[in-house]
Formats: structure tokens, sequence, C-alpha cells
């Protein structure tokens, strides 16, 4: 059996809500040369950006890098938006040794949970009812948060995933609001 290249990309969580983090876990056969590394990345509601990378890449990519800003970029970075980024890595023969995945991108949306988790007075002891009230609630948002990406990322059902993050925004929107 001919040896052949087995491409993976890993995308790790970050908080950094400007930066999207890819790293190359691919294995690559000794044998064979590793021509025309090319990274397509389509950001949520844009056009696909290639990003110029070889074999080995760990990446930090930005607004910059995917052409969603364009101006003063060595002086103030743009937020990426959150939502599904389809990010295909290919080497030579690009149309038949690459991978494509779905990244459902939540970085604001976990500032914005994480921010209402530090804004509860939770002690170590059972929380009154009311504050047990909003826990629970904390807890069922979280679950709709993991449940999108896991449509997305493997279930391969970007539709149904967004339409949970966005479930889960509304919910953790309602309980945030400070004029509500």
């Amino acid at each position: 059996m001919a040896a052949k290249h087995i491409l993976s990309l890993d995308s790790s969580l970050v908080s950094n809500c400007e930066i999207l983090h890819l790293k190359d876990t691919s294995q690559y056969a000794p044998n064979l040369e590793v021509d025309c590394a090319e990274l397509l990345i389509t950001a949520p509601g844009f056009s696909s950006a290639l990003v110029e990378t070889g074999p080995g890449f760990d990446l930090q990519i930005t607004a910059c890098s995917l052409n969603l800003q364009t101006t003063a970029c060595s002086e103030d970075r743009a937020h990426l938006p959150d939502g599904v980024y389809v990010v295909r890595y290919s080497v030579s023969p690009n149309d038949k040794v690459f991978v494509e995945y779905n990244i459902l991108r939540s970085t604001h949306l976990m500032h914005l949970y994480y921010e209402k988790m530090g804004d509860i007075d939770i002690n170590p002891c059972e929380p009154s009812s009311d504050k047990k009230e909003l826990m629970d609630q904390m807890a069922i948002i979280r679950t709709y948060i993991d449940a999108a990406k896991a449509k997305v990322e493997y279930a391969a059902n970007p539709t149904q995933g967004m339409e949970l993050y966005d479930f889960a925004k509304r919910k953790l929107e309602k309980i945030t609001c400070k004029t509500c």
C-alpha cells in the first residue's frame, strides 16, 4: 500500500477575541513531497481568504490575516466575529489531498457567559432559591453552547448549530441585560 499524507488541523479555544488559533497536526508521509500548502479560511459572512503557510504551522489568525481588516493592522486589531468558520487545508495535488472543517467560534459569547458567572455571588454552601435558579439557567445556557459546537463541528450541521448558538445568546443576553 502506498504511503500517503494524513491531513489534520486543531483549533484551540482561545479567550482573545482578536485571534483564531489553528495548528497543523497532520502526519506527512516521509517519502512524499509536501508542496503547495494552502490554508483557505471563510469567516462567517465573508469571502474566503488564502492564508500563507507551510507544513507544521501553528498560526494565530487575525482579522488582517483574513482581509476582514485592511488598515492599521500593526496598531489596532479588530475582533473576529463569532460564527461558523470553514477551514480547508490542502497540499499538492490540492484537489485530492485536503481536509475541511467547520469550526464554531464562540469567543464573544463565552466572554459574556464567564462575565455573568463572575458576577454571581457563589459561596461553598447551598445557594438561595433565586441564586440556584440563576445557576441552573447558566448551566442550561452552557449546554446549549456546547451543543451548538457539537452540531457544527461533529454532526456537520452548521445551520442547526447556529440556531442553538443564537438561542443560547438570547437567553444569556436576557439574564445579563442591565436595562431590562
